[in-house]
């Protein structure tokens, strides 16, 4: 059974456990992110409770999810184009490579179960995932859907 679908903790419990941030600062973070939306990781980024760094090794060190930076990663157009826009925007993630019925995907959150169902459905494919910041990310969606807007 792949780890993905077992997987019950959230990002904030991680963070704690890891004593990144305090209870309070979570707190704060949750109020904030329920106020005005996005992913808790960037609401503590954002705050500056947590460096986006921190967010990607704790989901690398918890869960053994790979860490990619995207920064000087070339990633095949026709890959792209397997993700629409909206769901890589909506869920902060890229396609990276496609090898036979698998996608690979750089995501933010790779605990966020829907974005990985939603890639599934849309692709056919099954999902295996890597942790990159979400500044990664945006700048890579920036690069590779430019003319797909």
């Amino acid at each position: 059974m792949p780890i993905k679908k077992v997987i019950n903790k959230q990002l904030g419990e991680l963070l704690l456990e890891r004593n990144i941030i305090s209870k309070n600062q979570l707190e704060k973070a949750l109020s904030v992110q329920k106020e005005r939306g996005g992913l808790i990781g960037e609401v503590l980024v954002e705050l500056g409770f947590a460096k986006e760094e921190d967010i990607a090794q704790s989901l690398t060190a918890q869960y053994g999810f790979p860490y990619l930076p995207l920064s000087n990663y070339e990633i095949n157009p026709e890959i792209v184009n397997i993700i629409p826009a909206r769901v890589a925007k909506q869920y902060l993630l890229v396609p990276i490579d496609k090898i036979g019925n698998n996608i690979t995907l750089a995501m933010s959150n790779p605990l966020n179960i829907q974005a990985i169902e939603d890639v599934e459905l849309l692709s056919g494919c099954s999902v295996q995932t890597f942790v990159s910041t979400s500044l990664d990310i945006k700048r890579t969606i920036a690069k590779y859907y430019k003319d797909k807007e």
